[in-house]
């Protein structure tokens, strides 16, 4: 056996006599990425917070280099060389990059004040040793999410952590971003820091990756050399089925038009806008992050003015100056950012699913409650959202499972046209794949679908034409025939005009 900095061995955990996870195995190797692999509800943030000192296991060993370990807190693992980089930033933002990198813990001169020099100079030169290009004098809330979390790597390796946990690191990056963080990776790995990477996204798994290990519901399912493996077979490690397999599309006959848009213009994010969709057709919307798709489909959805273009709704000049006007006409709209956007965290499942219908449910006064609950439990099983009950809080579910009861909560409204803006982020392959077989469901009920994605095997199977957008401005529509990642770049990148 190769040589480990870390061994997890038969790990258990269990909360109120559940197991979350069951005889996990589990290494590292020095310089090595390591992924982590698994379904929402796995166990992988149970494994990462056993290592990171927030629980302990109820049974098995861990050993650091060898040595039987016991991680009894947070402070712990650090101190034992372990940094964990969660998915939310957790820096100070009116602080300095280099304030935040040395928090709590800044160095004193002679007369024991904080020697402002000193911390500044230390922080540079850290900056500079992990190949991050950042002015250390600069404030956390002046950089970009992707500069942030550089500043989060640099802030746990200051802690002389040798293993680093990423956790989705990647989620909110553009793809010029995600190149400079993979930089930094092999950086970190050439300076025999290892990382487990936890992601759903197989291609960057794939790439980045020297091993991965898949868990699934508690149990330690396999590992495999990245190199000697593909998607597919660690799909079918996860969930049992083959990748291509994930994709629902049926032959649905394309229908009267719902929508035409033309036109339609917003002086500096986008102009020119022009498409039409109809009963039983899935449209695509893609491109590079930053584009201008999401705003395109705000303004559709009057969230944002226009300055000009024009709107036909079932043949009908349309003008929305909100989104209750558009919701009213039958369009709804599932945003990118479903905790942000699509939730209202605090309330419980029932609440979210009937935000967007309660002008349906109310009577004179009060909301009907014989309706309400038909409405939520119809919904709870037509899109299999898991949870204790329709009182359960939104907050304690699934990233997948809070999706569905976004995309429930605009079903709920019984539109038209639906609108879904990168419907199966951050979410696993299962939960994936009941989004895909809901949008094929839907369109052979004749829904009009608009679907924004950034991932192209998702466009390319789940979408009858494809427009690709550049700079503002829809550059190509392809048919089906015409679908290629090649293509799809080379309209998005400019590479063909």
């Amino acid at each position: 056996m190769e040589q480990t900095i870390l061994e997890m061995k038969n790990i258990k955990k269990s909360f109120s006599g559940v197991y979350a996870l069951e005889n996990i195995n589990f290494d590292l190797r020095p310089g090595e990425v390591h992924a982590l692999l698994g379904g929402n509800g796995a166990g992988k943030s149970t494994l990462i917070k056993v290592l990171g000192g927030v629980y302990k296991p109820d049974a098995g060993e861990i050993l650091i280099n060898g040595k039987r370990t016991e991680i009894g807190s947070v402070a712990e693992a650090r101190r034992l060389g372990i940094g964990i980089i969660h998915q939310e930033i957790v820096l100070v933002p009116h602080l300095t990059v280099a304030e935040n990198i040395f928090l709590g813990r800044e160095p004193a001169n002679k007369i024991g004040f904080r020697d402002v020099r000193a911390i500044f100079r230390r922080a540079q030169q850290m900056v500079d040793q992990i190949g991050v290009d950042i002015d250390v004098r600069r404030r956390v809330e002046e950089l970009t999410i992707a500069q942030q979390q550089l500043v989060e790597i640099v802030k746990e390796v200051s802690f002389e952590a040798r293993i680093l946990v990423m956790d989705e690191p990647t989620s909110s990056l553009e793809e010029n971003e995600v190149r400079l963080l993979f930089q930094i990776i092999r950086r970190l790995k050439s300076q025999a820091v290892s990382i487990i990477y936890i992601s759903h996204k197989m291609d960057e798994i794939l790439e980045i990756s020297d091993r991965v290990t898949v868990i699934r519901d508690g149990y330690y399912v396999g590992t495999r050399d990245t190199v000697e493996t593909n998607a597919d077979e660690l799909v079918k490690l996860m969930v049992g089925r083959s990748f291509s397999s994930l994709f629902t599309r049926s032959d649905v006959p394309i229908g009267d038009e719902v929508i035409r848009v033309e036109g339609l213009t917003r002086k500096g994010v986008f102009s020119d806008i022009t498409f039409s969709v109809h009963k039983g057709e899935v449209l695509g919307f893609t491109g590079l992050v930053g584009a201008g798709r999401s705003e395109i489909m705000r303004a559709l959805f009057g969230v944002d003015r226009c300055d000009k273009g024009q709107v036909y709704l079932y043949g009908k000049q349309v003008h929305f100056t909100s989104a209750s006007q558009a919701i009213a006409h039958g369009i709804a709209m599932v945003p990118e950012d479903r905790k942000k956007q699509g939730l209202v965290l605090s309330g419980t499942v029932g609440f979210n699913i009937t935000l967007a219908a309660l002008r349906r449910l109310a009577g004179r006064l009060f909301v009907r409650n014989s309706q309400y609950g038909s409405l939520v439990e119809d919904y709870i099983g037509k899109l299999n959202i898991k949870a204790s009950s329709s009182q359960q809080i939104i907050s304690n579910l699934s990233g997948g499972n809070q999706q569905k009861t976004v995309i429930a909560k605009w079903l709920s409204t019984e539109p038209g046209l639906l609108i879904l803006d990168e419907p199966t982020r951050g979410i696993d392959v299962g939960a994936k794949q009941e989004i895909y077989m809901l949008i094929d469901r839907l369109s052979r009920q004749g829904m009009a679908i608009i679907m924004i994605s950034s991932e192209l095997p998702e466009i390319m199977n789940m979408c009858d034409n494809v427009c690709v957008v550049r700079e503002g401005r829809i550059v190509a529509r392809l048919e089906k025939a015409e679908l290629s990642q090649e293509n799809i770049m080379a309209h998005a990148t400019g590479g063909v005009e």
